[in-house]
């Protein structure tokens, strides 16, 4: 029976693995997807480039902000221009947070997926008492 459930928990261990490599593999994936999609800001200069034009979009909310919403004036070509730069380089940063916590829960997947596998070859292989 022990040799069973030897058996059982290394399969376990193989599958989650093999699922911890494959998000490993799709974490680099989609952050070099990400990067090639930006560039050509490289993906270090991502925040900074998010946080300048955040700034440059309050500013203009600030000029333009309270005429837009009274329906006074429509908004102006660098307002709209900033708006739509800020929410792109924000999905970007929320994607690039996706695949690193994609990329941790792979890290983990592996290290589980290892130390299942060792603990099913040591019931398999530990003689029965």
């Amino acid at each position: 029976m022990k040799r069973v459930i030897g058996i059982i928990v290394a399969l376990i261990g193989v599958v989650i693995l093999v699922m911890g490599i494959v998000f490993e593999l799709q974490a680099n994936t989609a952050k070099k997807t990400v990067a090639d999609e930006i560039s050509p800001i490289p993906l270090s200069g991502l925040n900074a480039q998010y946080d300048a034009i955040k700034t440059a979009q309050e500013q203009y909310m600030a000029a333009e902000g309270a005429n837009v919403q009274a329906g006074k004036a429509a908004p102006s070509a660098g307002y709209n221009y900033t708006s739509a730069q800020r929410a792109l380089l924000g999905l970007a940063k929320s994607n690039i947070g996706t695949s690193g916590f994609v990329m941790m829960s792979g890290t983990v997947d592996i290290v589980l997926g290892l130390g299942l596998m060792l603990t099913g070859m040591v019931l398999y292989m530990k003689p029965a008492a």
